[in-house]
């Protein structure tokens, strides 16, 4: 399909609306304790020229403490942030002077998105999240007006994109043919959670996680459920602490009798690279701790934002790859970090499809330029929900070809418990392979530590359902 074939198309209207969200257990990650948040969705009205039109749509939960993690913020505060971005994306794509791809629509945006932004004093992460909110949802409606999955549109390039402008040394690279080539798994492998609160056996519960609702709350549960052999692992900026805290959870993997892989997230707790090495030499000392130490697939996200680009982790991401993902506030970071030693980066829904397709493509132009797999993507969650929002991250992760992908949303909200019934039931029903009802709740399925992909290839951005938009209030703002 030439430039001159693709789609062209206007916003001509945008909703954003707001569910509250209660976590069935406390989610403590970094330097915040989650117990619930805001779930936005947005639900935009697209028209091409030739005036076919649809209504496509987003979702994404508002967590704290992690776009910007300013301990002068309170969680309210963070809320606010991310719905100013939202607001100032939703009035960016409405307004846009005449017509342009999928992608002509977000690149005509974007730097005035960061400006706004800016100007407000919210970062390019807040920034990212207005625009990779609206685009998940034009993106929706351009696959419905073509009567395509996600996934043909992206192989065919439906969307237009067109990197160079923001990632110039993807010049020369064949992106239609990378994009065409792309095919998402059966099925995609859960790296389950292992927050900084969470019980580990039923010795360790206590009257915040001493719940009883039909889903495991310990690990030994979580695993004898869902059959996990992948496994993120948070850690606390005290080297004691993190090295005794992986200590007990390495008691309880190291009974697997399957080999299991790791990941460690250091949630930007450490200044420099000097903690980082003291907490690898820990993790070296300890004899307990041999077997996870060799199953460690990536450290993430170990430094704080503010020093990364400022830090070469060459000597340390020798005996283990390390990856950017708070650091990841703009279109270049992936590059920057390359330059330092990291060797991948994380996808999100929250920073955006665009940008984890152009990092897809950067590592497949590298690892061909080094002749080995050295750089990769990641998928990290966000306490992604059933429903739109966890099914269009699943659809791009699966898509760019990560082995496994962080879930927490399964573990820590009990399913569509805080939805409407008809509404969980239309998700069951348009997504079998996806979800099941237990304990009276619509729940994500879990099966030999996988997810099932099938049902995500459909007309549209992954979603064969509708959120009951009545049972909704107007985001604060929009009304």
């Amino acid at each position: 399909m030439t430039a001159s074939e693709l789609p062209d198309l206007g916003v001509f209207e945008v909703r954003l609306y707001e569910r509250q969200v209660r976590l069935r257990l406390p989610f403590r990650f970094g330097v915040v304790t989650v117990t619930e948040a805001p779930q936005v969705f947005s639900r935009v009205l697209v028209r091409t020229g030739e005036g076919r039109e649809a209504w496509g749509k987003s979702a994404e939960l508002l967590i704290p403490k992690w776009f910007d993690k300013s301990p002068a913020l309170s969680n309210a505060e963070n809320f606010d942030q991310l719905r100013a971005s939202a607001r100032n994306a939703a009035r960016l794509y409405a307004d846009a002077p005449g017509r342009h791809t999928a992608w002509g629509l977000f690149a005509a945006c974007h730097g005035e998105q960061v400006a706004r932004c800016a100007a407000e004093g919210l970062n390019g992460l807040v920034a990212g999240f207005g625009t990779a909110l609206l685009d998940r949802a034009v993106l929706d409606a351009l696959c419905r007006i073509a009567g395509v999955s996600v996934f043909g549109a992206i192989r065919a390039n439906l969307p237009g994109l067109d990197p160079v402008a923001l990632a110039p040394e993807l010049e020369g690279f064949d992106m239609a043919r990378f994009l065409a080539r792309l095919r998402p798994p059966a099925a995609i492998a859960i790296r389950h959670t292992i927050g900084m609160a969470d019980p580990l056996s039923e010795d360790d519960r206590t009257p915040e996680t001493d719940i009883d609702d039909g889903l495991p709350v310990t690990l030994e549960e979580a695993i004898a459920a869902y059959g996990n052999s992948y496994f993120k692992i948070t850690v606390a900026r005290d080297i004691d602490a993190a090295a005794r805290r992986l200590g007990l959870i390495a008691q309880v993997l190291d009974r697997l009798p399957e080999p299991y892989a790791v990941t460690i997230d250091g949630g930007e707790q450490f200044a420099g690279i000097e903690g980082v090495g003291e907490l690898w030499q820990a993790l070296t000392a300890s004899p307990g701790l041999a077997r996870l130490r060799r199953s460690i697939a990536f450290i993430e996200q170990p430094i704080d934002r503010a020093v990364t680009f400022e830090t070469d982790i060459a000597a340390v991401g020798a005996d283990c790859p390390f990856i950017i993902d708070e650091a990841d506030g703009d279109f270049g970071a992936f590059a920057r970090a390359r330059a330092l030693g990291y060797r991948g980066v994380s996808f999100k829904g929250c920073k955006g499809v665009y940008k984890g397709l152009i990092n897809a493509a950067r590592c497949a132009l590298w690892n061909a330029e080094a002749g080995d797999e050295r750089y990769f993507m990641t998928a990290e969650d966000l306490t992604t929900q059933p429903g739109v929002c966890v099914q269009q991250d699943l659809a791009i992760a699966g898509l760019i070809g990560v082995g496994h992908v962080q879930r927490n949303g399964h573990h820590y909200v009990n399913g569509m418990s805080g939805v409407p019934e008809g509404e969980a039931a239309a998700f069951l029903r348009g997504h079998p392979d996806l979800y099941h009802r237990a304990d009276g709740v619509v729940r994500l399925t879990i099966r030999d530590g996988k997810v099932a992909l099938g049902s995500l290839d459909c007309p549209g951005f992954a979603v064969a359902a509708e959120p009951d938009w009545e049972a909704m209030r107007a985001m604060p703002g929009t009304a």
